[in-house]
């Protein structure tokens, strides 16, 4: 299943990020303002025509819009995972190991604050 309420969070993300307003990507994309508010809280599921004239307006991909749609086996996350540190030097090994331990811990701190947004 699509989450489209991931899909209006990244949109709306990346739209206040580039400060473009809601009623200025609606003109871009012909759709009117109010229909973007839907589309960014869910309330209105966004065509893949309307998905792909937003990623143009804002200049990023699909996938950037979609990320987090695809459920992705644990095992490929692993595949991934190593072919990132398969040729580290040892130095650079620990520096990506001491970030993700940081990472992994903020992002279980505030787990409960992004999925309010």
């Amino acid at each position: 299943m699509v989450n489209y309420e991931l899909i209006g969070k990244r949109i709306k993300e990346i739209r206040k990020r580039k400060r473009i307003s809601q009623g200025k990507l609606a003109e871009a994309v012909d759709l009117s303002e109010q229909y973007i508010s839907q589309i960014e809280t869910a309330k209105r599921k966004a065509s893949l025509n309307t998905v792909v004239s937003i990623a143009n307006e804002l200049e990023v991909s699909v996938d950037e819009l979609l990320y987090g749609n695809l459920k992705i086996p644990l095992q490929e996350y692993s595949a991934e995972i190593n072919a990132i540190y398969e040729d580290c030097t040892g130095y650079e090994m620990r520096v990506l190991f001491e970030i993700s331990v940081q990472m992994k811990r903020i992002l279980r701190e505030n787990h409960d604050l992004w999925e309010r947004e």
